[in-house]
């Protein structure tokens, strides 16, 4: 009697300890339960950095943008000079963003040519990197960017410019992917600039697997590379093709929208940019907790 009274006490309090312990909890369930963040909204400009009447063209980018109140603009082309405040600048403070610039070109010189970076979210960290050869002027700009309380990377780039120099902008993709490796951590990451060529060129399929093209993905089963998907503007003496795109995350993001930007003139009939801008909705699949 007295054996089973012992038996019967140590089974009832073994039952009331895993009774208080709390359910161990599922992976899967702990990161479904991070809030999921709104779409984000992502604009690439090339800004033929003072051509023509800048004035007025700015006005027009100003005007554009703050229709589309995008999260994140990346600009290509962007010029500061002596008499010329930077443009990256001009237009982060009419849309009451922050911005950074990113350059080749000694911090101390009065001309200085780049990439940059405009969000309306908080800047965590920047980082730029040179991309070889180095008398090409090339250059990858990075900023780790806030939302929510959860960090998202941003990059920028503008790759060489001639037709025939696929291998030139291969040995560029090269350095930009060892940058992105090195700065992006676990947070989800986006691309985007002016690459001189196709997204299915064969100098940019070292972004595959890990990052897909925003355009083609928004509209699937199409073909893409015809005048009406330029992003070159013909009406400034361009041979029309699609060589402004925007980088996606794959397993990170997925594409709302993607559509042509800039693609018609204001009403005096002025051009924002020998450039046409990319605009992509984005939704992000998985955040990183807050800390």
């Amino acid at each position: 009697m007295f054996r089973c009274k012992s038996w019967l006490m140590a089974l009832l309090a073994a039952l009331a300890m895993t009774a208080c312990q709390p359910p161990r909890p599922d992976p899967a369930e702990a990161e479904a339960s991070v809030p999921a963040l709104p779409p984000l909204t992502v604009v690439t400009l090339n800004l033929w950095h003072d051509k023509q009447d800048w004035p007025r063209r700015q006005d027009s980018i100003v005007a554009t943008l703050e229709a589309l109140r995008p999260d994140v603009v990346l600009l290509q082309e962007v010029l500061q000079d002596k008499d010329l405040p930077n443009q990256a600048q001009s237009l982060a403070l009419a849309l009451g963003y922050r911005y950074r610039f990113y350059s080749s070109d000694p911090s101390a010189q009065a001309r200085r040519y780049g990439n940059a970076i405009l969000t309306r979210h908080r800047i965590l960290a920047v980082a730029q990197q040179p991309l070889q050869p180095q008398d090409d002027y090339r250059i990858a700009g990075f900023a780790s960017i806030e939302i929510d309380g959860r960090p998202m990377n941003v990059y920028v780039t503008h790759l060489h410019y001639k037709p025939e120099g696929g291998d030139i902008r291969r040995q560029q993709m090269g350095g930009l992917m060892d940058f992105i490796e090195a700065t992006r951590g676990y947070a989800p990451s986006l691309l985007g600039g002016d690459f001189n060529t196709l997204d299915s060129a064969p100098e940019l399929q070292s972004l595959a697997p890990a990052f897909a093209s925003a355009y083609p993905a928004a509209h699937p089963g199409q073909p893409l590379d015809t005048p009406e998907h330029t992003t070159l503007n013909p009406h400034l003496g361009h041979t029309p093709q699609r060589i402004d795109h925007l980088f996606f995350q794959q397993d990170a993001f997925k594409v709302l929208e993607a559509r042509i930007v800039f693609e018609q003139p204001d009403s005096d009939g002025n051009w924002a940019s020998d450039h046409f801008g990319l605009m992509a909705r984005l939704q992000p699949l998985r955040v990183l907790p807050k800390e």
